[in-house]
């Protein structure tokens, strides 16, 4: 796969104006205070992982509209807490897994709180997940999740799954093994969104692991790349004809940009500059935006969708290290 994006120079000055709705925060005000309705009912069940170094809880609690959401929850045996805790978010299709897939952060001395991502996990063999959708879309969509609901923010996918995140580091915070000053959020490709959006709506997060993240940039991201899960929407205009402005505008909610923009944390993105999938230039858009300025990104130059693999985990590491 030849570089097919701008030359990373380019790249590490592309700040391209954001498309922001009037009521951005006034949405996302009034979506958590909706959900925070809903009594959290944060549970921590003991589970028997055969793993002998290390605590494992399987965890559930009440996100969007009262649906409850599963995820492990894996502290290190025996630690004195409360300890810093990362929040994991999951990469599309992909589920939590099983407890010895996440035992990178627990080796290290911290909790990990690996939040399931609703509807998914159902089609990676070894990425199963436990938490349904319950709230169907409401308009015609392409295979996939990218246009349930699109053509109106109210009903969009990932209002659901933005909600279940945040509402997931409150259920972290219950945790006594958790040190409610020092929550992390990290993920992957759409787990990389999603810890954005959480880092950009909520004020309390320590700091941000983002690698080649999705859901950033959208109009460029659809007209520059072949790649799914993208091109789920350009399947969804080639047959809505005329919805263009709609969708665009529902996009406009869920952004990485808009949520970077907003973020008062440290963070460490990744990039890798073969990436068809999450193109280079919609990834330095949202960290270019990013608002705070403890900043820093890894280069991949020759990587694709992959990034920096385990390689970037030891960058994370070293980081997190050194707070």
């Amino acid at each position: 796969m030849a570089l097919f994006d701008m030359p990373l120079d380019q790249l590490r000055a592309y700040r391209p104006e954001r498309t922001e709705p009037e009521d951005f925060d006034a949405f996302w005000k009034r979506t958590l205070d909706e959900a925070a309705d809903h009594d959290l009912a944060a549970e921590f069940r003991p589970y028997d992982a055969a793993l002998s170094e290390v605590e494992v809880y399987d965890a559930s609690f009440a996100g969007w509209g009262g649906h409850r959401i599963s995820g492990w929850f894996i502290v290190p045996k025996g630690a004195e807490g409360p300890l810093p805790c990362v929040m994991y978010y999951i990469g599309y299709h992909g589920g939590r897994g099983a407890p010895h897939d996440h035992l990178a952060w627990p080796a290290s001395g911290r909790a990990v709180f690996v939040v399931d991502t609703r509807g998914q996990g159902a089609s990676t063999g070894n990425h199963m997940g436990a938490t349904a959708d319950p709230h169907g879309g409401e308009n015609p969509q392409s295979p996939g999740f990218m246009t349930r609901g699109i053509l109106d923010p109210e009903h969009y996918y990932y209002r659901r799954v933005f909600t279940d995140a945040i509402r997931g580091v409150d259920a972290a915070k219950t945790h006594p093994a958790v040190d409610p000053d020092r929550v992390y959020v990290c993920g992957g490709s759409q787990g990389g969104a999603i810890a954005t959006a959480v880092a950009g709506l909520r004020d309390d997060v320590r700091g941000a692991m983002i690698d080649v993240p999705f859901l950033n940039h959208f109009r460029r991201a659809v007209e520059i790349t072949d790649n799914e899960p993208y091109q789920e929407i350009v399947r969804f205009l080639r047959t809505q004809r005329g919805t263009d402005e709609q969708v665009f505008r529902t996009l406009s909610y869920f952004d990485g940009t808009n949520f970077a923009a907003r973020a008062d944390c440290p963070a460490l993105y990744s990039v890798a500059l073969m990436d068809q999938t999450c193109p280079p230039s919609t990834v330095f858009a949202s960290y270019n935006h990013w608002s705070h300025a403890e900043k820093d990104i890894t280069v991949y130059p020759w990587n694709l969708h992959e990034g920096g693999a385990s390689e970037q985990r030891s960058v994370q590491l070293r980081w997190m290290r050194g707070r």
